[in-house]
């Protein structure tokens, strides 16, 4: 017994007798009455008990006197004469309502088997539906075990002559059901059990010397001898899906294990086995120490031993003794209702109680039975969270006897339940690091790690230099495998000076704005930053030589300005990065590159020029700067040469027509810089004729004034002026240019004499003989223009006279019309016609066809329109200029009242599309004042 005694023993079940209901008289038909009130609170069960099963909610028994009993719930005993003599054998089904038993009717070996239908009756009692005797052969002989399949399509009978007989069919029925010898043998046969697998059914039997198994589901029933050791009747049980269906046989040196095929596990509980039962994943045995061979049960069945008995309870699958108790004559154990019931042979039951799983662990935890805990709680399908208690607990006991390795072991199976910071906490200490970064790995590989782990783990790396471990841990095959927090990583290693490994990470898991500070900011690797810049994405190739564009520039000048001519023209990644280089290709905006070549003007001479070139379409900040770097080297310039060269290209880049929209910007440029002839270029282009005028008068530079006179004057006949006041100032002998510019303001008329001859009397040097001419011709063509005059009016009057006397005779005699023509289509008159006082005759179809008003000429109107219209604008300015007097009196501004009128045109000339295209009329009263407005305001400019 040394064997299992190895074994610990606990009390995992709870004993009691079990009582009576209320009410009952405790007394079972056929029992001897009970004396003493204790006696009656206790179950007595029926006498003379031979056999007994259980199943479908109720206890059965089978006993002498041939009558079958059922013990329900209630504990209400119940009862029926199942045989004439005796019940031999019984089994209940589990899944089905339905008792099979073996028992005798008359004297001799006749054993009967009845199939009984517990949910139908028959006269009150069990319906049976079957009745055949069990013989084996042509000789009858006792039946010593039976089984029965749960789908009631196989039963088996063994008999002591070692033979087996397969009921195949309906069990229910004669007619489905056919029996047939399916083994024979010579030695009793002592257990048979069905095992279902899938659509394949075995049997095992067992005898007193040997262990098989036949397949009953097909044909043939192949046999596989499993072991040469049997055991006695009642020592063999099935186990259930927990221990894989295995087929137990229980000898008295060893308990056996078996699969259809082959033999098991085995262990060594010794002792006499009188009993064994399968409970809920526990093994129950009943054995007594004294040694009684098996055979013995047979050739003395009515021998009683008052040999104390023991009931141990194992659990195979965690190897300890969940309880044992000593009982006197055990008749057989059942199981139902959750419990196990021990029936002695004194009437009495007792009930054992399987404690729940929390009491149990609790007092494996009084003894730190911890590893058996876990056990425990696996087999009995204990919850995650709670598992996980039981792993701290194991855990918290271990740290607290020194035990570190095993305390961080028990610690790493809580992960998901734990908060990580209980078990980080306790391994702070720098001596325990090690199971720290144990327990962090563990987190990590589970994706459980937040950044702070992470940072922690890498902190432990480092502080114990082993970098295979690190490594290990960063370089993993494919991004699903990262169990941890890449950027988080990369800083601490960045931190700790782990730069290589940093830039493993980052270049990996693409982080590219980490690999290019550890590089450029660290490890001051400018090209191999370049480089990487290049392999990236347009987006992100823009944006970081956005950020590091003027470091690269100030250290390897010639290869960042390639790299961004690349990418503001036709960017393409290199063929190792991470870009798609069948993707369209992108440019960047060139112009915001710019100021990365703040200290690098030979660079941004040569970005520029190449963007200038290469994409026209530039942004304009590309070619204002570039005409900026132009102007500043032309200023610095000292080689006459170089200079006339750095000219030529500033001035080749303004007249390129890009600095149209940004002209002022450009001028800006050029004063700046003193750069004349582009100013000079930009006044033009901009017509600020003005500005060219005085740049030339500020360097006295007589002939550009007069040029620019010439060139400009038609546009800007007020240039002339401001020639003759420029010259007129000058004290210097200017008779030449003075008289060049009178030419041409007599020539356009742009000024009046009076206010010529009060301009030239500023200049001391000016004489009378420089307008001499000026005036004559003035004077003469004056003189022309009033002959001109006077002859007009000599022929208004005398057409004014005839035209009142042709009123006169149209008012006093009468009129004759001779016209003969159509004045419209020029045909000969006809009948009806219509006649006007003018003259004019038209065909009446004529008339109403061109005429707009019955009562007006058609080939008169539009002279007679122009003349009303004239009568009307005259009448509107008399009414306009009495308001303009009436406002100019009463108004605190009559400055403000003049340029309001101004601004609405009032003061314009009024030319009448009646005048000759090459005659000049006497201008009208506003124009006058207009003028007179003008040159009054001149000249007190």
């Amino acid at each position: 017994m040394a064997a299992y005694l190895q074994w610990r023993r606990f009390v995992f079940f709870e004993k009691e007798l079990v009582k009576e209901p209320l009410g009952n008289d405790g007394a079972a038909p056929g029992a001897a009455p009970a004396s003493g009130s204790t006696a009656s609170k206790f179950l007595c069960l029926p006498p003379g008990i031979t056999v007994c099963d259980s199943g479908r909610g109720s206890l059965v028994f089978g006993d002498m006197e041939g009558q079958i009993w059922f013990l329900p719930r209630s504990l209400q005993l119940t009862g029926f004469q199942a045989y004439k003599l005796r019940v031999t054998h019984l089994y209940q089904l589990k899944q089905h309502n339905i008792l099979a038993s073996v028992g005798e009717d008359e004297e001799g070996i006749n054993p009967l088997v009845k199939i009984w239908n517990l949910e139908k009756r028959d006269g009150g009692n069990p319906l049976c539906t079957r009745i055949f005797p069990a013989i084996p052969g042509t000789e009858p002989t006792v039946v010593s075990c039976l089984t029965v399949h749960e789908n009631l399509n196989f039963m088996a009978i063994g008999f002591t002559d070692g033979s087996v007989t397969l009921n195949k069919g309906d069990i229910t029925r004669d007619r489905h059901s056919k029996t047939q010898i399916l083994h024979k043998g010579s030695y009793p046969v002592t257990g048979l059990a069905f095992r279902q697998a899938g659509k394949v059914t075995h049997l095992f039997v067992v005898t007193t010397e040997n262990v098989q198994s036949y397949i009953v589901s097909g044909k043939d029933y192949p046999r596989v001898e499993l072991d040469t050791h049997g055991c006695g009747l009642r020592c063999s049980a099935l186990s259930d899906p927990s221990q894989d269906l295995q087929f137990i046989v229980a000898g008295d040196e060893c308990v056996y294990l078996y699969q259809p095929d082959e033999r098991g596990p085995c262990f060594a509980f010794e002792g006499h086995k009188l009993i064994t039962h399968w409970f809920r994943g526990y093994l129950v045995i009943v054995s007594r120490d004294r040694k009684v061979s098996p055979k013995s049960e047979f050739t003395n069945r009515d021998t009683q031993s008052s040999d104390k008995q023991i009931l141990n309870i194992y659990d195979l699958c965690n190897k300890f003794i969940a309880y044992s108790a000593v009982f006197e004559d055990v008749v057989d154990v059942l199981a139902e209702w959750g419990s196990l019931y021990v029936l002695t042979r004194d009437g009495r039951a007792h009930a054992l109680q399987e404690k729940d799983t929390q009491t149990k662990l609790e007092m494996l935890f009084k003894k730190n039975l911890f590893e058996m805990a876990i056990n425990l709680a696996k087999s009995q399908h204990l919850d995650s969270d709670g598992l996980a208690q039981i792993f701290m607990q194991y855990g918290d006991h271990l740290y607290s006897k020194g035990n570190h390795d095993g305390a961080v072991q028990q610690y790493i199976r809580t992960i998901g339940r734990l908060e990580p910071s209980y078990v980080i906490r306790k391994f702070l200490d720098a001596q325990r690091i090690h199971n720290l970064t144990a327990y962090l790995q563990t987190l990590h590989r589970q994706s459980l790690a937040n950044a702070d782990h992470t940072t922690l783990l890498l902190n432990c790396y480092t502080k114990l230099k082993d970098s295979s471990k690190l490594e290990e841990f960063i370089k993993t095959k494919s991004e699903s495998e990262v169990h941890f927090d890449v950027e988080t990583a990369i800083k601490v290693l960045r931190q700790a000076g782990y730069y290589s490994h940093a830039l493993y990470l980052a270049e990996n898991h693409a982080h590219h704005e980490w690999y290019l500070k550890i590089q450029l900011e660290d490890i001051k690797n400018y090209q191999e930053a370049l480089q990487y810049i290049g392999k990236l994405p347009f987006e992100q190739a823009e944006s970081n030589m956005k950020r590091y564009g003027k470091i690269l520039m100030h250290h390897i000048p010639e290869q960042t300005t390639q790299l961004l001519k690349g990418l503001c023209t036709d960017y393409r990644p290199s063929p190792e990065g991470w870009g798609d280089r069948e993707a369209p290709c992108f440019r960047a905006n060139s112009e915001e590159f710019i100021p990365i070549f703040a200290n690098n003007p030979r660079e941004l001479k040569a970005f520029l020029e190449h963007m200038s070139e290469v994409q026209p379409d530039s942004p304009q900040g590309i070619y204002d700067t570039l005409l900026e770097l132009r102007l500043q080297n032309w200023a610095h310039e000292k080689d006459p040469q170089a200079k006339e060269k750095l000219h030529a290209e500033a001035i080749s880049l303004l007249k390129s027509g890009r600095f149209c929209d940004v002209f002022d910007k450009a001028l800006v440029l050029c004063q700046m810089h003193d750069f004349q002839d582009g100013v000079l270029y930009l006044y033009e282009q901009g017509k600020l004729f003005q500005q060219i005028m005085h740049y030339h008068m500020q360097h006295e530079q007589y002939r550009q004034v007069i040029a620019v006179c010439e060139r400009h004057g038609e546009q800007d006949p007020s240039l002339w002026e401001q020639a003759l006041s420029y010259f007129a100032r000058k004290e210097e002998d200017c008779k030449e240019y003075v008289a060049a510019v009178l030419k041409h303001i007599e020539n356009k008329n742009l000024m009046p004499p009076l206010l010529v001859v009060q301009t030239l009397a500023h200049n001391s040097t000016a004489t009378l003989s420089i307008i001499r001419d000026y005036l004559v011709q003035k004077l003469q063509k004056q003189s022309q223009q009033i002959a001109q005059d006077e002859l007009r009016v000599r022929r208004y009057r005398e057409e004014t006279t005839r035209i009142r006397q042709e009123i006169q005779e149209l008012k006093s005699s009468p009129k004759i019309f001779q016209k003969t023509k159509c004045s419209i289509c020029n045909s000969a008159l006809e009948l009806p016609s219509v006649h006007f006082l003018c003259g004019h005759s038209f065909h009446q179809h004529c008339f109403e066809s061109y005429s707009e008003s019955d009562a007006d000429c058609p080939t008169c109107l539009p002279e007679n329109r122009k003349v009303m219209d004239m009568i009307r604008a005259q009448e509107q300015k008399r009414d306009l200029h009495d308001q303009f007097q009436h406002q100019l009196k009463c108004s605190n501004d009559s400055f403000s009242v003049i340029a309001d009128y101004f601004g609405r045109g009032v003061f314009n000339k009024l030319t009448l599309l009646t005048d000759p295209p090459t005659s000049r009329l006497t201008p009208s009263l506003e124009a006058g004042l207009q003028r007179d407005l003008l040159m009054h305001s001149r000249r007190g400019t």
